[in-house]
């Protein structure tokens, strides 16, 4: 007799994980034919399949889950009895979750002796890698047809959302996968398979042979290192189907008139494809030109003798990659229909691929510009073309062994909280959005003490990081007014002196300041900064000036650099540290280091390097064309970290020769001929694809910030774009790795998000409506089921006399009788 070990009903309900059907034995394996880590693996001995709902429409998992012996879970349960999160943790892995999406192929295959066995693909796998649940023989042939039918039916109503009771046979029959044999997995009791070379022939076989299903007409390149996908069998009703959204290459619009050839070469073309998760061949000789059309518009032209293929404007949002390695640029294509895609073009060798780099970073950078690339000093042309391009940094780890992430004890409740306050002491009252017309938009996390603070229309909630890693909200500043008594909503806020003070900033009135002592929870000080000078944003005197005492505190405007000393009488701006240009330089953002060094970086694009202020900056990073919309450096200045709406920017500032070597560029400057080796980090152009695919919206991110602790160096980078939140390691980004983050999806926007002070494994993460702390293992490798979302936590939360929670638990919602008006 056998038993599920499964607390995730009891801790998250499970209104929203209804079993649709359930096979209730067999075993589950993971089989590799062309892996050198063994061709089978038995994941789950004794395992139970299902297909359940989630908390979104029209979307559905496979789940297999570990079923133990009568006895075995009960012990297990005693061993873990004395930590209930670590329990939950344990189930977790008992547990494997699949999205049902066509591109898994989930099909089912008939074998001597009556075996039925279910099968899929791992998707975050290597290629080849499949899924297999053997049934067990008790299990009816009948069960496992039905089984086999709602797997489809519930593919069908994600990809076309809506009701698979709108579908005909023949609607269905397209997500029937069974172009080619399951590979037999190993026996329980039978050594491990090895690998055999004719193993690996067939599967490269099957490879090919797919090609040839999808009906292309050409046959793939031999040379190609691409993978290639499965065909996806569409019968010959396929017509009839209900139109979804086009996930082959879009049709190419007219070509307009080239004033201006920049670059015209030939490779081949490759395009993503969403169901295989694989850029597929398209044709294997075509010509790309890059040309000038007038007007600083610039144009990307990609044909054949046969045929178009592209056409498209040259703008920041193509998120252009050239990779020398493997002689290839990716980029971006999004149509007016508001359809992403990604392409890949491959060329013969590296000078082809300079040559056409050359082309089409002069063209983006003219168009991002609005100035000719000619005029641009040789050593900036050549700063901008590396960071465009897939570079090993310096001091990089040499081993690409893949280390794991400690384990930090967190469990994360993604059930929406409401940022309404009541007493309503109904069981069926369940609140998830307020009533209030106002969202979240500011966060600021406590340095000196466990809190953040969050801004609300003109109102802060304030959270408290208990020591299991969740935030207990604490209180609410309902009124956020000046001194005056008029109501304003803070567009910027920072604490400081000791995280007792908080500075606010009114978006109608730039050149003042406020200040609010937050243990009386209102705003004490009114500080008018300058009467011709307003303020676009300001930071501490140094990263960890919010721990001090320190009074001053740093300011800038569109073309100013300033010291801002609440002390002074009248206005507040010290003129004898004030850096004013006659020049519109446009400045966006500012940082400091631990000793007090100051970046500033601007709307253009530039980073400037000061060691002090009032005097003129040691260096200037040139700008790559986008503005720069947040701004943060490392503790000991080594590291500057700019945000753009489309990518990262780091920027290593030590300096490796000449005199001043050794030496930061906030020190000395760089020499003539020298410049900081920058690094563009970006999504991938397939995940921006899939982001784009998923969400309908383009990437933007959130001003991403370094880990910050006294004690260590900073090993993680946190932003957000959309409904995910992005975490980069940033060891694998030294070293070059591929896709060097991890994430997570939300259902709604995230509107801000920081790491918990001294760590960089818990998040604190605003959306509109919600508030919340996540622990890194809550965030996954991007993969088709990670970008989806994994809802299946998401259902309605209960509700016990009007609170949600206890004090401990994370998502905590105070009644009326606990509200009070001071954050202490």
């Amino acid at each position: 007799m056998f038993v599920l070990k499964n607390v995730g009903k009891l801790i998250f309900g499970s209104s929203s994980q209804e079993s649709m059907i359930e096979l209730p034995q067999g075993q589950l394996y993971l089989v590799r034919p062309l892996s050198p880590k063994g061709y089978s693996e038995l994941i789950f001995k004794d395992a139970t399949a299902r297909i359940r709902r989630t908390g979104q429409d029209y979307q559905y998992q496979l789940v297999v889950q570990r079923v133990y012996e009568e006895g075995e879970a009960e012990l297990l349960d005693d061993e873990e009895a004395e930590d209930e999160e670590l329990n939950a943790l344990a189930a977790e892995r008992d547990e494997k979750t699949f999205l049902l999406d066509e591109a898994l192929h989930f099909r089912v295959e008939s074998r001597e002796g009556s075996q039925k066995v279910l099968a899929w693909k791992d998707l975050s796998g290597d290629v080849g890698d499949v899924y297999e649940f053997v049934c067990d023989p008790s299990i009816k042939s009948a069960q496992v047809e039905t089984f086999e039918r709602i797997a489809r039916q519930c593919q069908y109503e994600r990809k076309y959302r809506k009701p698979y009771s709108t579908a005909s046979e023949a609607d269905l029959q397209q997500f029937d996968f069974e172009e080619q044999p399951i590979p037999q997995a190993s026996p329980i009791h039978s050594p491990t398979l090895a690998r055999s070379i004719e193993s690996s022939d067939a599967m490269f076989q099957l490879r090919n042979e797919a090609n040839v299903g999808a009906k292309r007409d050409h046959a793939p390149s031999t040379a190609s290192v691409l993978a290639e996908p499965e065909p996806q069998s569409y019968e010959e009703s396929e017509a009839e189907a209900p139109p979804a959204k086009q996930t082959g290459p879009p049709k190419p619009p007219t070509q307009p008139e080239p004033k201006e050839i920049f670059a015209m070469e030939i490779g081949e073309l490759h395009f993503f494809d969403f169901p295989s998760g694989a850029f597929v061949l398209q044709d294997a000789s075509v010509t790309a030109q890059v040309s000038d059309i007038g007007n600083w518009n610039y144009w990307l032209h990609i044909a054949s003798a046969e045929r178009q293929w592209l056409g498209m404007p040259i703008i920041a949002d193509i998120n252009p990659v050239f990779n020398f390695e493997f002689l290839s640029f990716i980029f971006n294509q999004f149509t007016e229909d508001g359809s992403a895609y990604s392409w890949l073009l491959r060329f013969k060798d590296n000078k082809t691929l300079e040559r056409f780099q050359d082309g089409l970073m002069r063209a983006l950078w003219e168009q991002l510009n609005e100035v000719k690339w000619t005029k641009v000093k040789e050593q900036d042309r050549q700063y901008v073309l590396d960071a465009f391009e897939d570079l090993n940094m310096e001091d990089a780890p040499i081993e690409e062994e893949e280390e794991e992430e400690p384990e930090v004890e967190e469990v994360e409740d993604d059930a929406a909280q409401s940022e309404h306050y009541d007493s309503d002491e109904e069981q069926d009252d369940v609140e998830t959005q307020p009533h209030d017309t106002y969202t979240n938009s500011a966060l600021a996390v406590g340095y000196k003490h466990d809190r953040s603070f969050v801004v609300r229309g003109p109102k802060i909630g304030v959270f408290k990081h208990t020591p299991k890693n969740h935030l207990e909200f604490t209180t609410n500043i309902s009124k956020v007014e000046t001194p005056n008594g008029e109501k304003f909503v803070p567009k910027k806020v920072m604490l400081h002196n000791e995280d007792r003070n908080l500075i606010l900033q009114n978006d109608t009135d730039p050149n003042k300041l406020y200040r609010m002592d937050l243990e009386y929870g209102k705003v004490v000080d009114e500080w008018n900064v300058h009467d011709d000078i307003p303020v676009i944003t300001f930071a501490p005197e140094n990263k960890f000036a919010q721990m001090t005492h320190e009074p001053t505190f740093l300011g800038i405007s569109r073309n100013a650099l300033f010291r801002v000393d609440p002390r002074l009488s009248g206005n507040k701006l010290v003129d004898s540290q004030l850096k004013q240009y006659v020049s519109k330089n446009d400045f966006s953002s500012v940082s400091t280091t631990e000793k007090g060094y100051v970046a500033v970086a601007s709307n253009k694009g530039d980073i400037r390097l000061f060691d002090r202020l009032g005097i003129n900056a040691k260096t200037v990073i040139p700008a790559l064309g986008e503005p720069i919309i947040g701004l943060d450096v490392s503790a000991d200045g080594r590291w500057v970290l700019g945000t753009c709406r489309t990518y990262l920017l780091l920027i290593d500032a030590l300096q490796k020769s000449g005199k001043n070597e050794g030496k930061l560029g906030f020190e000395k400057p760089f020499a003539a001929d020298s410049k900081p080796q920058p690094r563009r980090l970006a999504l991938t152009p397939e995940h921006i694809a899939q982001f784009h695919h998923e969400t309908g919206k383009g990437v933007s991110f959130t001003p991403a910030r370094f880990n910050t602790s006294k004690d260590g160096k900073e090993t993680s980078i946190i932003t957000a774009t959309g409904p995910y939140i992005i975490d980069w390691n940033l060891e694998k980004v030294l070293r070059n790795s591929k896709a060097p983050y991890i994430i997570k999806r939300y259902e709604d926007t995230v509107k801000a998000d920081d790491f918990k002070f001294g760590t960089d494994q818990n998040v604190i993460v605003t959306l509109p409506n919600w508030v919340n702390m996540v622990g890194k293992q809550s965030l996954k490798r991007p993969t088709r089921e990670s970008i989806a979302g994994d809802f299946q936590r998401l259902g309605t939360p209960r509700r016990s006399s009007g609170r949600i929670g206890t004090r401990e638990s994370g998502r905590y919602k105070l009644g009326r009788d606990e509200v009070v008006n001071s954050p202490y």
